[in-house]
């Protein structure tokens, strides 16, 4: 009788930057920790035109450096990255002081402000994590909406997902809140729920009987919201297996019983928001062939926000794909890099 193989460590940080280096330039507000990194990094850092995008910059790779020197166990200084396959386009690795490329796997994310990485020391892993914000340039996704409708929306993107996942975004929705808090069910909205416009006065038939009417508006929120599941499982397999959202079998690449999560609590004030639900049983499908080895997970973090992760190998996964630990700017990384 075969011994089951010992489980794979996983890694899971995140950082937010959101309330880090206040002003309006990199250079100036984080000249200490811009030091931390290499020189084309910092390069990086201060030539994005954004603030938002040079801190999400910038705590990428100081992320990056954290857990290479840790897992490595080589000195902060002496960490040096490479590529695997594909020297200009392949998947950034670690190297070793001899050039020769690291046994360790890690992937990163950042989202309007939150910066997210997922890594295993062990070389059998590959990881790939994804972070959407569902209110991210909703403005401009109104618009379009409003002029081509949510199905001549996803449309847009019919070179990316199939024609079975564009269905189930244009045409199914999973629960959602009305205003008072009541959960309505695609059951409940009969027709109702092909609606693809925002602004049209629609009802649910609640369990007991009672018809409740609102504006399609909320309907269209949560397929968006859906659309965005979607999109993250999608760039976390991508990122997973190396390749660029303009892989020639992007299309094939196919997601099954995909449901978003609930979303946590918002912020407020100076505190940050909770965790939502977990979502754990969706499936990858290449070629119209089930993906046994891979995993997907994707959780909600306050309102607005889900993360993503895709990994394998399968069987020797923890329970658990998205169990973030969030780090602390100073204690946990600066002190690291400077013991001194």
């Amino acid at each position: 009788m075969t011994r089951p193989e010992r489980e794979l460590e996983i890694t899971y940080w995140l950082l937010d930057t959101r309330s880090l280096w206040p002003g309006q330039k990199i250079a100036a507000q984080a000249a200490a920790e811009l030091q931390l990194i290499s020189p084309e990094e910092r390069q990086a850092c201060t030539r994005k035109y954004h603030i938002a995008d040079a801190r999400m910059s910038l705590a990428s790779a100081l992320l990056k450096r954290l857990f290479v020197s840790k897992t490595l166990g080589i000195p902060w200084t002496q960490v040096r990255y490479g590529r695997k396959r594909d020297p200009t386009h392949g998947k950034p690795c670690a190297l070793l002081p001899d050039g020769s490329q690291a046994p360790i796997e890690f992937n990163v994310s950042h989202q309007n402000g939150l910066v997210a990485l997922v890594g295993s020391s062990s070389p059998e892993a590959e990881l790939g994590v994804d972070i959407v914000h569902t209110n991210e340039r909703l403005q401009s996704t109104y618009k379009l909406i409003d002029r081509e409708g949510l199905d001549g929306w996803v449309d847009i993107y019919e070179d990316i997902f199939s024609d079975e996942e564009c269905w189930d975004m244009k045409y199914n929705v999973d629960p959602f809140p009305l205003l008072d808090g009541t959960v309505v069910t695609a059951e409940m909205l009969g027709r109702h729920d092909r609606v693809c416009r925002r602004g049209q006065p629609i009802f649910a038939t609640l369990p007991s009987g009672e018809k409740r009417s609102f504006s399609s508006d909320l309907l269209i929120d949560a397929k968006l919201r859906k659309f965005y599941v979607y999109w993250c499982f999608k760039e976390a397999y991508i990122k997973l297996d190396g390749e660029a959202l303009l892989a020639k079998w992007i299309k094939e690449l196919e997601f099954k019983n995909v449901r978003a999560p609930r979303p946590g609590t918002p912020a407020r004030c100076a505190t940050y928001g909770s965790w939502g639900e977990r979502v754990s049983d969706s499936e990858a499908w290449l070629k119209r062939r089930r993906l046994t080895d891979v995993r997907l997970e994707i959780q909600s973090f306050e309102e607005d926000f889900m993360i993503g992760v895709a990994a394998k190998p399968a069987d020797r996964l923890p329970e658990y794909l998205t169990d973030f630990k969030s780090l602390h700017l100073e204690h946990d990384i600066v002190e690291f890099a400077t013991p001194f």
